[in-house]
């Protein structure tokens, strides 16, 4: 891999012809500054143990460099997300999506879903989204990491989040959850809000947990973190203790309410007695992998009366997918190298594989149902040592609200999925360049 001088990397800011694959090459003139993340995690934390617990629990969590990205691919990832939202409001797409989820998600709240999450792999020479999470995890850590990176010149530094835009985009959390409330027409203020996961002090992500938690007191909510266990319904409500929950931040992997732990949320939530966000619905419509086999096959979207310019957008945004079927398994495994399977149940890249990586055992699993086959799309590049020799792998996450994009951030990592387990790796700022 070659090194780009800086006064090359500043010629391309300068519109000049190096590629965005140079700069992520061979620009290491911005990096994280330790001490700028440690006073940014306590100054939202109040406290210096936040900066404790993520060195100690989650060392790899944010990268050393940030990820540079064009303007074109970006705009691209702006009308996918477009495109899809379009389809998935089209009532034939969503009578076809419902019809073959568990009947909980066929409940029609009044939320949207907070924190959905479009992963995409961009390259030079490739371009695709992967998947679409609903209770994408990251936001308000990359908002705190906006305030943290550092470059040695202005030229480069512009491309970067601002503390003002991670400012801008904490504020806008708040607001969505605001917004989810007053879309569920409840009649008074909302006040107060259960971060839910299972085990929570036990996740990986708990120092966010912590973040969010302050954010929410910050705006004068009472706020807490809870196992969907330690919650009670009674016949007005959702219970954490005394305490009336108004609205869950459900951060769950339970997506449809299943466990006997969820009972409690599922109860009051088909009752319309809690707001829930994200909620069964939502993961349904958007984040069901199956659903990408209908996203980027044309036959499928013109009987569903897509527009013509919207199924360009996502014929050419989204990589083929068929669901793995057992009358296909000799096609798919001659053409398995150029895939990738995963569970259209999944999350976390959990029983996820590259074709090329399989096993026969593995093969035996994955033929029995439940996945998908996508085309493979190459992700990008990022080095990240100082001689441009140790490239690591990245993805792109757009934090998205009803449509619209809130934030992008990348997420650096070694193998075959994000794993935040790499030195080096983690989630990184996305700077936007002219190219």
């Amino acid at each position: 891999m070659t090194t780009v001088p800086i006064p090359e990397a500043l010629a391309a800011l300068r519109g000049e012809a190096v590629s965005i694959e140079a700069l992520n090459a061979g620009c290491f003139c911005v990096s994280l500054d330790d001490d700028a993340l440690a006073r940014a995690l306590q100054d939202e934390f109040g406290s210096r143990d936040i900066v404790d617990l993520v060195r100690e629990r989650c060392p790899y969590l944010f990268s050393a460099r940030p990820v540079f990205v064009s303007h074109a691919h970006m705009d691209r990832i702006a009308r996918v997300i477009k495109a899809i939202e379009a389809v998935t409001a089209l009532p034939a797409y969503r009578e076809q999506v419902l019809a073959r989820a568990p009947a909980i998600a066929r409940h029609t709240p009044g939320a949207r879903g907070a924190f959905f999450g479009y992963d995409f792999h961009v390259a030079e020479d490739a371009f695709g989204l992967i998947e679409v999470n609903t209770n994408a995890g990251g936001a308000m850590l990359n908002a705190v990491l906006g305030r943290a990176h550092r470059a040695c010149c202005l030229p480069v530094e512009r491309l970067g989040p601002t503390v003002a835009g991670a400012e801008a985009f904490e504020r806008a959390m708040v607001d969505m959850f605001h917004a989810e409330w007053r879309r569920s027409q409840r009649d008074r203020a909302l006040r107060t809000i259960a971060i839910v996961d299972e085990s929570p002090r036990e996740q990986y992500l708990y120092p966010e947990f912590l973040l969010f938690q302050r954010l929410f007191e910050r705006d004068g909510l009472q706020a807490f973190i809870a196992d969907p266990g330690e919650l009670t319904h009674r016949g007005d409500g959702l219970y954490l203790g005394e305490t009336r929950i108004d609205l869950v931040y459900n951060r769950l992997t339970d997506f449809y309410l299943d466990a006997p732990a969820s009972a409690a949320i599922r109860e009051a939530y088909l009752a319309d007695q809690v707001v829930l966000t994200p909620h069964p619905q939502a993961h349904a419509l958007f984040a069901d992998k199956r659903n990408l086999t209908i996203l980027s096959d044309a036959q499928q979207l013109t009987a569903l009366g897509v527009l013509e310019a919207t199924q360009r957008d996502l014929l050419a945004g989204i990589p083929r997918t068929v669901e793995v079927e057992a009358s296909q398994a000799d096609a798919l495994w001659a053409e398995r190298k150029h895939l990738f399977f995963k569970p259209f149940a999944g999350y976390g890249s959990r029983a996820a594989y590259r074709g090329d990586k399989i096993t026969q055992r593995v093969w035996q699993e994955i033929t029995r149902g439940g996945y998908v086959a996508q085309e493979l799309v190459t992700p990008g590049e990022r080095a990240v040592g100082a001689g441009g020799d140790k490239p690591l792998k990245f993805d792109l996450r757009a934090y998205v609200y009803h449509g619209l994009v809130q934030w992008t951030a990348a997420r650096v990592y070694q193998g075959q999925t994000t794993n935040f387990r790499t030195p080096g790796g983690g989630f990184a700022p996305v700077y936007e360049g002219p190219v």
